[in-house]
């Protein structure tokens, strides 16, 4: 089986919806349904239950569940077999789920990740929004990568050849050995979630991130953090991957410490919201983002967004939101190497006081 299901308690978790970014309903409410009927759902990385390289709105869900629904992914890394043995990982630590999936999926592209997906919300439609709490994010195997290749990457033209590095991970510790004297603290993440692009949009290529969400590689987005999609195909079709142990604001050579993980994430449904861009919340802050090929234009979508959301949930005036980011907001080149380059706005709640 690829996945299974189970119940959980009503009272393993406050079922009530947080204020919800720009373009939602602000408030507590209830989920449509109890908590005492929701589930818990694995979905495993198998030759059957990933996408690879794509979102597409003709896909068919490997999974279907309902709002409040949880369900904890094992996705894979995003590097063959051959690469990984080639790079000195000893045969028996290379997943045999990885092996499947090389050996058996051939419906790939035109990009390079490994999804898990899609799932479908029952009820999702255009015009709706899926709040994806990401409730823990667990590393899968005691190693990650970092490659650069001529061709990609920020620096490229300095760098004319390929190279890639194993970076043990101490998972008791939370650090990755990336050298003598070199401990970095380990902040694991998922670089890619996403839903399907409208029907009319068709195969959307994995690297680039856009309005669907996708690979934003934005390592805020750990656990405890929120993420607000718009739905633009029945059922939301989201998908997951490309997991990060940590990574650089920038990702300037084009990976991070990439490796597998397991997340934990419950999927919230909300009805005519009207949202159209990704939005994002951590305990300490709203993000707002934004993705072009021109990093400039990139950067304007980010702040307009954050203007946006200020106005409809804080009822500021635009001159007043505008200054407000100026003054609290911090710009960050989220990635440089995707083709759409990613920037995203951090507006701390503390400003907020009652």
């Amino acid at each position: 089986m690829a996945y299974g299901r189970s119940m959980t308690g009503a009272g393993a978790m406050d079922m009530k919806i947080r204020t919800i970014l720009g373009g939602l309903v602000a408030g507590a409410v209830w989920l449509g349904a109890s908590a005492a009927f929701a589930e818990t759902y694995t979905l495993l990385a198998t030759p059957k239950t990933v996408a690879w390289g794509n979102y597409n709105a003709a896909a068919k869900p490997v999974l279907t569940i309902r709002s409040g629904d949880t369900v904890v992914f094992h996705t894979l890394l995003t590097n063959s077999p051959a690469g990984l043995a080639k790079a000195g990982v000893p045969d028996d630590q290379i997943e045999q789920a990885l092996k499947d999936v090389f050996r058996e999926v051939t419906d790939k592209g035109p990009g390079g990740h490994i999804l898990n997906g899609p799932v479908a919300i029952e009820g999702a439609e255009p015009g709706d929004t899926i709040e994806v709490r990401i409730l823990k994010i667990d590393l899968a195997i005691p190693y990650a990568y970092n490659a650069f290749r001529y061709g990609a990457g920020f620096q490229t033209e300095e760098f004319p050849y390929a190279r890639m590095k194993i970076i043990p991970l101490d998972r008791e510790k939370m650090i990755g050995r990336f050298g003598p004297g070199i401990e970095l603290p380990l902040h694991p993440f998922f670089g890619s979630m996403g839903v399907a692009p409208p029907p009319a949009v068709g195969r959307y290529d994995s690297a680039p991130p856009t309005f669907i969400g996708g690979n934003m590689d934005n390592k805020e987005l750990v656990a405890g953090s929120t993420l607000y999609l718009p739905v633009f195909a029945p059922g939301g079709l989201f998908e997951i991957g490309d997991g990060h142990a940590g990574q650089g604001n920038g990702e300037s050579d084009i990976t991070a410490i990439e490796t597998s993980l397991i997340g934990t994430l419950q999927f919230v449904l909300h009805k005519k919201t009207g949202q159209t861009y990704p939005r994002a919340e951590t305990p300490t802050h709203y993000i707002a983002m934004g993705f072009n090929d021109d990093l400039t234009d990139a950067t304007h979508k980010a702040i307009d967004e954050m203007i946006d959301f200020l106005v409809a949930q804080k009822h500021m005036t635009r001159d007043d939101a505008y200054m407000l980011v100026s003054v609290a907001g911090d710009v960050d080149v989220t990635e440089l190497v995707d083709r759409n380059k990613g920037v995203h706005v951090m507006m701390p709640k503390a400003v907020f006081v009652k």
